[in-house]
């Protein structure tokens, strides 16, 4: 009996140790659960389906938790519609999501087109010269409140169809950070998660050659890439995840000399674009600087700005590659060559940055942005 009762009781402790072990798998799994991660979208055009591939890829991986995004013009729809799908269903849900904005943004474009490739043109429709030609001449003579009154723009419908906006502003699975640019001041607006409406994604992507400029409230928006693109210091200053990538678009240095007349008008919209990107890098790196100098005592965002970590993915030649028209040109074989560029990219930095998410930046700011 003693010997069994012993037994018994080895038994019993046997069965406790596999219990912590069990226990202490669990922990584990929990310790190594999915890293948190804040998303910077700059935008682009139809060159953000190369945004759209990133986190289609980001989500198929499962290792983050995306819990901010934010994003300008294109960049900006991609979180809108980012957030949308995985409020429906979760990371399925998002990618599905994105796969059909692009489509129907795609069929949108087959009735309202301004990049559409003139019949003339040889060259294929996506690299079309002729139809930017065109457009610059007519964008510099008539305004869009001449040449579309009643301000028709597609892109409304296919966000209604795409996003249940008043279910979004009190469900959001992810904080929203929307860029537009005030045009009385300016200033950057950052739309946040409950402010968000089709007017403020409109606005964010609101070119003024091309559109109307948006009335929210009493005060009219431009497109935020003119004054943030993407927004970063809305993710410290929220300090939902200590890392953040930004997925870039547009490059950040070219150094071929643009002559023609179209190469130059594309790279001083290029240097337009990414100047607020460089300015908001240079500000954070001087909060970097200041909190160094041990002068951070008290301050939330200096000291968020210090321990915060950086990522970045960018579409390196792409803008130069494909040329200046394929901006306004989303056929749909070309949204899908972005997307699976930025699905490969994304890849390739899984392979090489996983394991120092949450430890350690990968990209140092200061030398990849000043």
């Amino acid at each position: 009996m003693q010997r069994a009762g012993k037994s018994s009781a080895m038994i019993r402790g046997a069965a406790r140790r596999l219990i912590d072990a069990g226990n202490g798998s669990a922990r584990g799994a929990a310790s190594a659960k999915v890293k948190r991660l804040n998303v910077a979208l700059q935008g682009g055009g139809a060159h953000g389906a190369f945004t759209w591939g990133v986190l289609d890829r980001l989500l198929e991986d499962g290792r983050f938790d995306l819990v901010s995004a934010s994003g300008t013009s294109a960049g900006a729809m991609n979180a809108v519609v980012l957030a949308g799908g995985m409020m429906e269903d979760g990371a399925p849900g998002g990618r599905a999501k994105l796969e059909d904005f692009w489509r129907a943004v795609a069929g949108a474009a087959r009735t309202y087109n301004p990049g559409r490739q003139h019949p003339l043109d040889p060259r294929p429709a996506p690299d079309s010269t002729t139809s930017m030609m065109l457009l610059d001449l007519m964008t510099r003579l008539v305004s869009p409140y001449q040449f579309n009154p009643l301000d028709f723009n597609p892109l409304r419908e296919v966000l209604l169809d795409a996003i249940d906006f008043k279910r979004l502003r009190q469900e959001s699975p992810i904080d929203l950070h929307i860029a537009a640019t005030e045009v009385a001041s300016g200033k950057v607006r950052i739309f946040e998660t409950h402010e968000i409406s089709v007017d403020a994604v409109l606005a964010s992507a609101c070119l003024p050659q091309l559109h109307q400029a948006v009335k929210i409230g009493r005060k009219h928006y431009w497109d935020g890439g003119y004054s943030a693109n993407p927004p970063l210091l809305p993710l410290l200053r929220a300090g939902r995840a200590e890392d953040t990538l930004i997925v870039q678009i547009d490059p950040t240095k070219d150094p071929e000399l643009p002559t023609s007349a179209q190469a130059i008008i594309a790279r001083l919209n290029r240097i337009a674009f990414n100047g607020p990107l460089h300015r908001e890098v240079e500000l954070i790196e001087q909060i970097r600087h200041v909190a160094n100098e041990g002068f951070a005592v008290g301050g939330t965002l200096r000291r968020r700005a210090k321990a915060h970590r950086f990522h970045h993915i960018a579409a390196g030649n792409l803008s130069r590659d494909l040329g200046r028209a394929s901006r306004l040109n989303p056929d749909l074989k070309l949204l899908y060559k972005l997307r699976d560029r930025g699905r490969a990219a994304a890849d390739a930095w899984l392979k090489r940055h996983y394991q120092e998410v949450g430890r350690e930046s990968t990209v140092d700011l200061a030398a990849q942005f000043l």
